[in-house]
């Protein structure tokens, strides 16, 4: 398994997304085969923006989203700093921030229980 697969992790994110459910960075590192560690955090995150890119191409809702801190159930900040936030501009945390999350993880929900 390989944080460096862009495939891979998007079949556990699907897999997620067609379940109704987000992970936490730790549940989809531990799915990988990983124990978490920032810096494993961070080349996943990597591979989330790859991840989300190839999604955007075939016009596939995004699967970063679904990738949360188990503190709050938000993405860290490398989502939000990525792309394709719309015209959302306020604040990373707190209930704006979550009722973007919702929404975002809803659509992937949604399409992936159709075509999953």
């Amino acid at each position: 398994m390989s944080l460096d697969d862009p495939e891979e992790v998007r079949a556990h994110l699907v897999g997620a997304a067609s379940a109704g459910t987000p992970l936490t960075y730790s549940e989809i590192l531990s799915h990988l085969g990983y124990r978490f560690s920032r810096p494993k955090m961070r080349q996943l995150c990597v591979t989330l923006g790859e991840v989300d890119a190839r999604a955007r191409a075939k016009d596939e809702p995004e699967l970063a989203v679904l990738v949360v801190r188990a503190s709050d159930g938000l993405p860290g900040q490398g989502w939000w700093v990525g792309e394709q936030k719309g015209d959302y501009q306020g604040p990373w945390e707190g209930p704006r921030a979550k009722a973007l999350i919702e929404r975002l993880q809803q659509q992937a929900f949604d399409y992936w229980a159709k075509h999953g």
